[in-house]
Protein backbone atom coordinates (compact mmCIF):
# COMPACT_ATOMS: atom_id res chain seq x y z
CA UNK A 1 0.00 0.00 0.00
CA UNK A 2 1.29 3.09 -1.05
CA UNK A 3 2.34 5.26 1.96
CA UNK A 4 1.91 9.22 2.40
CA UNK A 5 3.84 10.79 4.76
CA UNK A 6 2.70 13.87 6.65
CA UNK A 7 4.26 17.49 6.47
CA UNK A 8 4.51 17.10 10.78
CA UNK A 9 3.52 14.18 13.07
CA UNK A 10 0.75 17.15 14.82
CA UNK A 11 -1.24 16.16 11.52
CA UNK A 12 -2.31 13.00 13.33
CA UNK A 13 -4.20 14.06 15.68
CA UNK A 14 -8.16 14.15 15.50
CA UNK A 15 -8.15 18.04 16.04
CA UNK A 16 -5.65 18.30 12.45
CA UNK A 17 -5.85 15.36 10.71
CA UNK A 18 -7.60 14.64 7.45
CA UNK A 19 -10.62 11.81 7.70
CA UNK A 20 -9.75 11.04 3.46
CA UNK A 21 -6.15 10.74 4.23
CA UNK A 22 -6.45 8.39 6.70
CA UNK A 23 -8.82 6.10 5.05
CA UNK A 24 -6.47 6.50 1.93
CA UNK A 25 -3.67 5.07 3.81
CA UNK A 26 -5.60 3.16 6.34
CA UNK A 27 -7.73 1.14 3.70
CA UNK A 28 -7.08 1.84 0.56
CA UNK A 29 -4.26 -0.25 -2.24
CA UNK A 30 -4.60 0.98 -5.27
CA UNK A 31 -1.31 0.15 -6.10
CA UNK A 32 -2.05 -3.51 -5.55
CA UNK A 33 -5.54 -3.58 -7.18
CA UNK A 34 -4.72 -1.95 -10.27
CA UNK A 35 -1.45 -4.41 -10.79
CA UNK A 36 -4.09 -7.33 -10.30
CA UNK A 37 -6.70 -5.63 -12.53
CA UNK A 38 -4.08 -4.82 -15.33
CA UNK A 39 -2.36 -8.30 -14.97
CA UNK A 40 -5.76 -10.59 -15.50
CA UNK A 41 -7.42 -8.44 -18.25
CA UNK A 42 -4.33 -8.84 -19.94
CA UNK A 43 -4.04 -12.57 -19.64
CA UNK A 44 -7.64 -12.99 -20.90
CA UNK A 45 -7.33 -10.40 -23.74
CA UNK A 46 -4.37 -10.46 -24.99
CA UNK A 47 -4.15 -6.65 -24.80
CA UNK A 48 -3.65 -4.05 -22.22
CA UNK A 49 -6.74 -2.32 -21.13
CA UNK A 50 -6.90 0.84 -21.56
CA UNK A 51 -10.23 2.68 -20.54
CA UNK A 52 -11.57 2.33 -16.78
CA UNK A 53 -14.53 3.36 -14.94
CA UNK A 54 -14.50 3.65 -11.26
CA UNK A 55 -18.35 2.90 -9.66
CA UNK A 56 -18.24 4.03 -5.99
CA UNK A 57 -15.07 6.26 -6.52
CA UNK A 58 -15.41 8.27 -3.48
CA UNK A 59 -11.92 10.37 -3.76
CA UNK A 60 -10.58 8.81 -7.28
CA UNK A 61 -7.50 7.30 -5.49
CA UNK A 62 -7.48 4.44 -7.94
CA UNK A 63 -8.36 6.65 -10.70
CA UNK A 64 -5.62 8.46 -10.51
CA UNK A 65 -3.22 5.32 -9.98
CA UNK A 66 -4.57 4.60 -13.58
CA UNK A 67 -3.79 7.20 -15.41
CA UNK A 68 -0.27 7.41 -13.60
CA UNK A 69 0.48 3.77 -15.54
CA UNK A 70 0.50 4.47 -18.99
CA UNK A 71 0.36 7.42 -21.24
CA UNK A 72 -2.70 6.31 -23.18
CA UNK A 73 -4.66 5.10 -19.80
CA UNK A 74 -8.43 7.26 -19.39
CA UNK A 75 -10.08 6.52 -16.21
CA UNK A 76 -13.76 8.23 -15.15
CA UNK A 77 -15.00 7.80 -11.80
CA UNK A 78 -18.21 8.13 -10.35
CA UNK A 79 -20.23 8.94 -7.27
CA UNK A 80 -22.64 10.70 -5.72
CA UNK A 81 -20.85 12.31 -2.51
CA UNK A 82 -20.18 15.73 -4.15
CA UNK A 83 -18.36 16.87 -1.30
CA UNK A 84 -15.64 14.01 -1.25
CA UNK A 85 -15.54 13.94 -4.90
CA UNK A 86 -14.45 17.76 -4.79
CA UNK A 87 -11.46 16.85 -2.12
CA UNK A 88 -10.77 14.13 -4.46
CA UNK A 89 -10.47 16.87 -7.49
CA UNK A 90 -8.69 19.20 -5.12
CA UNK A 91 -5.57 16.32 -3.18
CA UNK A 92 -5.60 13.54 -5.49
CA UNK A 93 -6.39 14.47 -9.29
CA UNK A 94 -4.89 18.12 -8.86
CA UNK A 95 -1.53 16.49 -7.81
CA UNK A 96 -1.24 14.60 -10.64
CA UNK A 97 0.56 15.96 -14.02
CA UNK A 98 -0.96 17.97 -16.78
CA UNK A 99 -1.17 15.13 -19.08
CA UNK A 100 -2.35 12.78 -16.67
CA UNK A 101 -5.33 15.46 -15.56
CA UNK A 102 -6.58 15.27 -19.13
CA UNK A 103 -6.92 12.11 -18.94
CA UNK A 104 -9.29 11.28 -15.55
CA UNK A 105 -13.15 12.84 -14.71
CA UNK A 106 -14.53 12.26 -11.64
CA UNK A 107 -18.54 12.98 -12.16
CA UNK A 108 -21.72 13.10 -10.00
CA UNK A 109 -23.44 10.12 -11.61
CA UNK A 110 -25.62 7.08 -10.01
CA UNK A 111 -23.72 4.13 -11.07
CA UNK A 112 -26.88 2.14 -12.63
CA UNK A 113 -27.17 5.23 -15.09
CA UNK A 114 -23.67 6.04 -15.75
CA UNK A 115 -23.22 8.85 -18.16
CA UNK A 116 -22.22 8.61 -21.97
CA UNK A 117 -18.78 9.08 -21.26
CA UNK A 118 -18.69 6.22 -18.79
CA UNK A 119 -19.99 3.80 -20.83
CA UNK A 120 -18.11 1.27 -23.78
CA UNK A 121 -14.96 0.94 -21.23
CA UNK A 122 -12.54 -1.80 -20.93
CA UNK A 123 -12.80 -2.26 -16.82
CA UNK A 124 -15.48 -1.90 -14.18
CA UNK A 125 -14.10 -1.35 -10.87
CA UNK A 126 -16.24 -1.81 -7.89
CA UNK A 127 -13.91 -1.99 -4.99
CA UNK A 128 -13.91 -1.18 -0.93
CA UNK A 129 -17.04 -3.55 -0.83
CA UNK A 130 -19.13 0.02 -1.61
CA UNK A 131 -21.28 -2.62 -3.78
CA UNK A 132 -22.74 -4.25 -0.80
CA UNK A 133 -25.44 -1.28 -0.07
CA UNK A 134 -27.54 -2.70 -2.44
CA UNK A 135 -29.71 -5.11 -0.21
CA UNK A 136 -31.57 -6.69 -2.41
CA UNK A 137 -30.88 -8.96 -5.34
CA UNK A 138 -33.22 -7.67 -7.34
CA UNK A 139 -31.15 -4.01 -6.91
CA UNK A 140 -27.65 -6.04 -7.40
CA UNK A 141 -29.04 -7.93 -10.24
CA UNK A 142 -29.61 -4.54 -11.32
CA UNK A 143 -26.60 -2.44 -10.92
CA UNK A 144 -24.57 -5.74 -12.45
CA UNK A 145 -27.07 -5.93 -15.86
CA UNK A 146 -26.20 -2.10 -15.91
CA UNK A 147 -22.46 -3.22 -15.63
CA UNK A 148 -22.51 -5.53 -17.67
CA UNK A 149 -24.38 -3.44 -20.76
CA UNK A 150 -21.70 -0.41 -20.10
CA UNK A 151 -19.14 -2.57 -20.64
CA UNK A 152 -17.17 -2.53 -24.08
CA UNK A 153 -17.14 -5.31 -26.20
CA UNK A 154 -13.73 -7.16 -24.53
CA UNK A 155 -15.21 -5.57 -20.93
CA UNK A 156 -14.99 -7.17 -17.77
CA UNK A 157 -15.97 -6.24 -14.47
CA UNK A 158 -13.80 -6.46 -10.99
CA UNK A 159 -14.76 -6.34 -7.37
CA UNK A 160 -13.51 -7.22 -4.04
CA UNK A 161 -15.17 -9.34 -1.59
CA UNK A 162 -14.34 -9.91 2.00
CA UNK A 163 -15.72 -12.79 4.05
CA UNK A 164 -14.86 -15.58 6.50
CA UNK A 165 -16.91 -16.76 10.27
CA UNK A 166 -15.43 -13.49 12.15
CA UNK A 167 -17.60 -10.86 9.52
CA UNK A 168 -21.01 -11.97 11.26
CA UNK A 169 -19.25 -11.15 14.47
CA UNK A 170 -20.43 -8.14 16.48
CA UNK A 171 -16.33 -6.96 16.88
CA UNK A 172 -13.96 -4.27 16.72
CA UNK A 173 -10.20 -4.73 15.25
CA UNK A 174 -7.17 -3.00 15.28
CA UNK A 175 -4.42 -1.54 13.31
CA UNK A 176 -1.56 0.34 13.78
CA UNK A 177 -1.03 2.52 10.44
CA UNK A 178 2.99 3.09 10.15
CA UNK A 179 2.84 4.03 14.57
CA UNK A 180 1.06 7.30 12.97
CA UNK A 181 -2.31 6.57 14.56
CA UNK A 182 -4.84 3.29 14.74
CA UNK A 183 -7.50 2.19 12.53
CA UNK A 184 -10.54 0.64 13.95
CA UNK A 185 -12.67 -1.45 12.42
CA UNK A 186 -16.19 -1.45 14.26
CA UNK A 187 -18.40 -4.35 12.82
CA UNK A 188 -21.21 -2.75 14.65
CA UNK A 189 -24.49 -4.56 14.53
CA UNK A 190 -25.07 -7.49 12.45
CA UNK A 191 -28.65 -8.95 11.52
CA UNK A 192 -28.57 -12.63 10.54
CA UNK A 193 -31.75 -13.17 8.90
CA UNK A 194 -31.67 -10.16 6.37
CA UNK A 195 -27.79 -10.39 5.95
CA UNK A 196 -27.85 -6.63 6.96
CA UNK A 197 -24.85 -4.65 8.68
CA UNK A 198 -23.56 -1.69 10.31
CA UNK A 199 -20.17 -1.11 10.23
CA UNK A 200 -17.88 2.30 11.22
CA UNK A 201 -14.26 3.61 10.93
CA UNK A 202 -12.67 4.99 13.96
CA UNK A 203 -9.14 6.43 14.09
CA UNK A 204 -7.27 6.49 17.21
CA UNK A 205 -3.86 8.70 17.64
CA UNK A 206 -0.89 8.95 19.08
CA UNK A 207 -1.92 12.17 21.66
CA UNK A 208 -4.81 10.73 22.56
CA UNK A 209 -7.55 11.98 20.71
CA UNK A 210 -9.93 10.03 18.74
CA UNK A 211 -11.90 10.53 15.52
CA UNK A 212 -15.36 8.32 15.75
CA UNK A 213 -17.50 7.56 13.13
CA UNK A 214 -15.14 8.90 10.75
CA UNK A 215 -16.99 6.74 8.08
CA UNK A 216 -19.99 4.32 8.60
CA UNK A 217 -21.74 1.88 6.49
CA UNK A 218 -24.87 0.21 6.22
CA UNK A 219 -24.62 -2.85 3.84
CA UNK A 220 -25.53 -6.41 3.13
CA UNK A 221 -23.14 -8.80 3.64
CA UNK A 222 -23.05 -10.80 0.46
CA UNK A 223 -21.74 -14.64 0.11
CA UNK A 224 -19.34 -15.44 -2.75
CA UNK A 225 -22.30 -17.95 -3.95
CA UNK A 226 -24.97 -15.32 -4.14
CA UNK A 227 -22.57 -12.66 -6.15
CA UNK A 228 -21.90 -15.50 -8.54
CA UNK A 229 -24.74 -16.59 -9.31
CA UNK A 230 -26.28 -13.08 -9.71
CA UNK A 231 -23.46 -12.12 -12.39
CA UNK A 232 -24.10 -15.11 -14.25
CA UNK A 233 -27.91 -13.53 -14.22
CA UNK A 234 -26.70 -10.30 -15.33
CA UNK A 235 -25.25 -12.07 -18.43
CA UNK A 236 -21.45 -12.06 -17.38
CA UNK A 237 -19.78 -14.91 -18.17
CA UNK A 238 -16.77 -16.58 -16.98
CA UNK A 239 -17.81 -15.61 -13.41
CA UNK A 240 -14.25 -16.21 -11.23
CA UNK A 241 -13.21 -16.00 -7.68
CA UNK A 242 -9.79 -15.53 -7.06
CA UNK A 243 -8.35 -16.43 -3.41
CA UNK A 244 -5.23 -14.64 -1.85
CA UNK A 245 -2.32 -17.39 -1.17
CA UNK A 246 -0.42 -17.92 2.54
CA UNK A 247 2.82 -16.35 2.91
CA UNK A 248 5.34 -17.73 4.92
CA UNK A 249 4.25 -15.76 8.43
CA UNK A 250 0.58 -17.67 7.62
CA UNK A 251 -0.61 -14.19 6.51
CA UNK A 252 -1.55 -13.23 2.84
CA UNK A 253 1.14 -13.13 0.33
CA UNK A 254 -0.90 -10.65 -1.83
CA UNK A 255 -0.99 -12.99 -4.83
CA UNK A 256 -4.75 -13.50 -5.95
CA UNK A 257 -5.08 -16.81 -8.49
CA UNK A 258 -8.38 -18.43 -9.61
CA UNK A 259 -10.17 -20.67 -7.28
CA UNK A 260 -13.21 -23.48 -6.63
CA UNK A 261 -12.34 -24.12 -2.92
CA UNK A 262 -10.37 -22.19 -0.32
CA UNK A 263 -9.74 -22.71 3.84
CA UNK A 264 -12.70 -21.62 6.00
CA UNK A 265 -10.54 -18.65 7.43
CA UNK A 266 -12.35 -16.90 10.29
CA UNK A 267 -11.76 -13.86 7.48
CA UNK A 268 -10.03 -13.50 4.14
CA UNK A 269 -10.36 -11.26 0.93
CA UNK A 270 -10.93 -12.52 -2.27
CA UNK A 271 -11.56 -10.52 -5.88
CA UNK A 272 -14.68 -11.43 -8.68
CA UNK A 273 -14.22 -11.48 -11.93
CA UNK A 274 -16.84 -11.50 -14.68
CA UNK A 275 -16.58 -11.30 -18.44
CA UNK A 276 -18.86 -9.87 -21.23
Amino acid sequence: MPKRSPRKSAAFSARTADRHVLYQMAVQSPEAEIDFVDAFFRKRRKRRAVTLREDFCGTGYTSCEWVRRRRANIAVGLDIDQPTLDWGLAHNVAALKPDQKRRISLLNADVRRPPPQARGVDIVLAMNFSYWLFKTRDEMRTYFRTVHKTLGPEGMFFLDHYAGYECMKVTRDRRDINGKFTYIWDQHAYNPITGEMDCKIHFAFKDGTRMNEAFTYSWRLWTLPELRELLAEAGFQNVTIHCEGDGEDGEGDGIFKPAESCDPDPAFLSYLTGEK
